[in-house]
Parts: structure tokens; C-alpha cells; sequence
């Protein structure tokens, strides 16, 4: 793979996580921007992800493969999970909250995480639906054929949709007060629509990484035309992997597509010509901005009033800051942000956790 296409999907990464930012903004967004933004952001990352994937030969353990995954994505969920929990029941008791049963209530739901763990734990979900994808795709590549590879793709899809539809047209109501009456632990069941966004970034990988002019441009004139239709209130299309809003079983492949193409191309032909510094600095710092930006908005707006803008850089700027102080500062930072190469606690080191 050419540093070319290295770069515009590291860039493709870092502008998805400034929507990723955008997209948890405390105020009024003007309509129907949020809208737009979960229609594909998302899935996206899920796409790239399984862009990327590398299948097992028939003789080749699976071991290693999981560890390194594991290593990769759930060492940080729980840092981050450890060090957030910690400033906040600090804060807590600081300020006067005594009541265990507030806090053991408060554990259960980040024991239980996916769309039970809201606030300053609103992200946590994603790390555990992929890790868990990652998994699923990998036994479903390593031990069935392409035949059968696709026909459990298509069986997940469905079922994803008929509990899309028990949730949102059945119980009604808010879609994130009814999807919490489904209790599954780490929003496991998310993965059944998840990997086939995995699944169609891997099978479409030429696809998507030489995208040509003529699907460029149709995707684009399409995503335009169904961006206007929305903000005329013609067209109602809502999307939400965390709290099962999938209920459109032909535009949730649709609409995620068109403006997944439209977002990769123009970073390929941009990145041709720069190779846009800053956003790659910023995939680069992801996994904490990821972690750490809804409890730095949690933080500074009892401080400071500002509007989308003023939220966006402050938010980017000190998790950025936080990303380089644990790099550099924190003992085996590194390590806890996803380096699997960097130095390990002796904990780390055993057996268990060699890669």
C-alpha cells in the first residue's frame, strides 16, 4: 500500500473524529446538521476497519490474532474507563456526595456500558462493538466458506432490523430510553449490523481504495441531493448504531455508502496534492481525544460559554494536550493508549497478554 493512500486514510480518520467531537456538541445544533453527521460517521469507522483486515489461514491460531486486538483496543477502554471514573467519584465526594448507593448504581451501568454508560462515558461503546466485530469477522473468515460467509452476514442484518423495529416502533418513544430496555452487555447485539458495515469495508476494499470519478460523482450529487431533501423536511432518515436506530433496512446500507464514498474520495484526491499535517496529527491523538473530550466539555463548561466553534477547539485542543502529557508523562503511557510495540507494565508481560 502506497504512503499516498497511508495518508488520506489517516487524514479520512482524523477529520471523522473531529465529527465524532461535533456530534457530542451539549448545545443546539442548526437542523439537520447532527443529522447528517450519524447518517455515516459511524459506519465509517467500521468500513475503514475492515478495510484493513487481515483474515487467518485455515492453520494459523486465532490467539495471537485476539490478543493483539485486545491489547490494541480494550487496554485503553479500561485506562480510560479507570481514570475518568476516578476524577469524577473524586469530584463527587469533594463535593459533598456520600450516598454509596449512588455510586454502586453508578458502577452497574458502567459495568453493564454500551447505552447504559451516557456522560462522560458516551463513546465507550464503540471500543467494545469493535473489538467484538473484529472477533465475529474473524472466526466468520476463518471457518466458513464465501458462501456461507455472506449468508450469516445477511442473517445478522435481518435480525438487527427486527430488533431495530421492536425497539423503535414497538416501544417507541425516545430511541435511548427504549434501547435501554434492552439489556445486553457492552451493546453487544450492535455488532449484528456492525459487521456488515465490517464485512462490506473488506469484501469492497479495491472499491473503496481507488475511487473513481464516475462513483464519486454520483455518490456525491446523491448525498447532496438527499442532504437538501432533509433540510426541506422531504426526506426522514435517522441513524444511530448506539441506540439501535437502524429501521430503514435498504438506506441504512445506502445512505452510510454514498457518503462514505463521497468523504474517502475527496480525501484521495486532496491528500494527492497535501498531505494535511494537521488532521493527521489529529487521527494521531484519536484514541484519547475519543476518550477524553466529553469530560473536557464536562469540565470547562461550567467555565466558559461557547458556541460550536469555541466547543470543537477547546475540546480538540486540550484532549491533544492530554494525549501528549500521557505519551510523554505517564508511565507506560504509551502502552496505555494502544501501542502494543511500547514499553508494558509487568502485568502485561505474562503469557496471557504475549502477542
Amino acid at each position: 500500500m502506497t504512503k499516498q493512500r497511508l495518508t488520506w486514510v489517516d487524514v479520512t480518520k482524523g477529520f471523522l473524529m473531529i465529527l465524532v467531537v461535533i456530534g457530542h456538541f451539549p448545545g443546539d445544533l442548526d437542523y439537520p446538521l447532527l443529522q447528517y453527521i450519524y447518517w455515516f460517521h459511524m459506519p465509517a469507522f467500521f468500513v475503514l476497519s475492515g478495510l484493513f483486515f487481515k483474515p487467518l489461514s485455515k492453520d494459523e491460531p486465532i490467539r495471537k490474532a485476539v490478543k493483539k486486538r485486545f491489547m490494541q483496543l480494550m487496554v485503553p477502554y479500561f485506562f480510560f474507563l479507570l481514570v475518568i471514573t476516578c476524577i469524577r467519584y473524586i469530584l463527587a465526594f469533594a463535593y459533598g456526595n456520600t450516598d454509596i448507593s449512588w455510586y454502586m448504581e453508578d458502577l452497574s451501568t458502567l459495568i453493564i456500558g454500551g447505552r447504559y454508560a451516557r456522560g462522560s462515558y458516551g463513546v465507550f461503546w464503540f471500543t467494545t462493538v469493535l473489538f467484538f466485530t473484529y472477533l465475529l469477522f474473524l472466526l466468520l473468515t476463518k471457518y466458513l466458506n464465501r458462501f456461507y460467509q455472506f449468508l450469516v452476514l445477511a442473517i445478522c442484518y435481518i435480525i438487527a432490523h427486527i430488533q431495530s423495529y421492536y425497539v423503535i416502533d414497538i416501544i417507541g418513544g425516545s430511541s435511548a430510553e427504549a434501547a435501554q430496555t434492552i439489556p445486553i452487555l457492552w451493546n453487544l447485539d450492535v455488532t449484528l449490523i456492525t459487521l456488515v458495515y465490517f464485512a462490506i469495508g473488506y469484501y469492497a476494499k479495491d472499491l473503496f481504495l481507488h475511487i473513481r470519478l464516475p462513483l464519486w460523482t454520483v455518490c456525491t450529487v446523491s448525498s447532496l441531493l438527499v442532504m437538501r431533501l432533509a433540510w426541506i423536511d422531504q426526506f426522514d432518515y435517522h441513524l444511530s448504531l448506539k441506540f439501535i436506530r437502524y429501521n430503514h433496512a435498504l438506506l441504512d446500507l445506502i445512505i452510510p455508502f454514498i457518503f462514505i464514498i463521497t468523504i474517502f474520495g475527496i480525501f484521495q484526491f486532496i491528500t494527492r496534492f497535501t498531505p494535511l499535517k494537521s488532521l493527521n496529527f489529529i487521527e494521531m491523538q484519536s484514541i484519547t481525544i475519543m476518550y477524553m473530550h466529553i469530560s473536557v466539555d464536562k469540565q470547562m463548561n461550567n467555565f466558559f460559554d461557547y458556541d460550536l466553534v469555541g466547543y470543537t477547539v477547546l475540546c480538540l485542543g486540550v484532549s491533544i494536550i492530554g494525549s501528549l502529557v500521557i505519551k510523554k508523562f505517564i508511565p507506560y503511557g504509551l502502552f496505555f493508549i494502544g501501542d502494543i510495540r511500547a514499553k508494558r507494565p509487568l502485568l502485561f508481560k505474562g503469557k496471557l497478554f504475549t502477542t
